[in-house]
């Protein structure tokens, strides 16, 4: 089982990279519209397998946070890795967390592929495993809206989740965690 990478990335794609650890190129499979990456760099990533029959199939991950919320989604049944990492690549773990407690589907349902009953299936059962999250549907609906607002300023997904990682817990209200973001932004 390979856990962890660290080496530097040889080549990138919208949803996959080249990590080259010592001459041998691992492929892996990253969260969509991660902009972080830049060819030549260095890299830390925690990683999952997933074997198939026909394929063998390495995710990574940034913060290992990102990789255990990613394990718990695949052990659903029904969440395969693609469907997994797709619901990751729209919010960070926190932000999914709290829409789990809150039980709002439809901020599940915005991921290909996942539909209403899948969220309610995923929301049955992950709300008991994640614990209890601090949170509202309000402060889902911040950050919906601060994620919109960051986007339509013409950031990406990957920079937008980076951003609404750095907001304090404490801060609340739309345009205070949009301000918050963009300070994370360097803006």
């Amino acid at each position: 089982m390979i856990g962890h990478l660290s080496g530097k990335i040889a080549e990138i794609s919208d949803k996959e990279i080249i990590v080259d650890v010592g001459g041998i190129g691992y492929l892996v499979r990253v969260l969509a519209g991660e902009k972080n990456f830049k060819t030549g760099d260095g890299v830390n990533l925690w990683t999952h397998l997933a074997v198939k029959e026909d394929a063998l199939d390495l995710y990574g991950f940034k913060e290992k946070e990102e990789l255990l919320f990613f394990k718990l989604l695949i052990s659903i049944s029904g969440i395969g890795p693609k469907s997994a990492l797709g619901i990751l690549s729209i919010a960070p773990p926190k932000m999914l967390e709290k829409a789990i407690a809150t039980e709002n589907t439809s901020y599940l349902t915005k991921v290909s592929g996942i539909g209403r009953k899948s969220a309610e299936k995923i929301i049955l059962e992950l709300k008991d495993k994640i614990g209890k999250v601090s949170g509202s549907d309000s402060d889902i609906k911040d950050d919906e809206n601060v994620m919109l607002a960051l986007k339509s300023l013409g950031y990406g997904t990957g920079e937008v989740r980076d951003a609404l990682k750095k907001i304090p817990d404490n801060v609340s209200g739309t345009n205070e965690r949009i301000k918050e973001a963009l300070k994370a932004l360097g803006k």
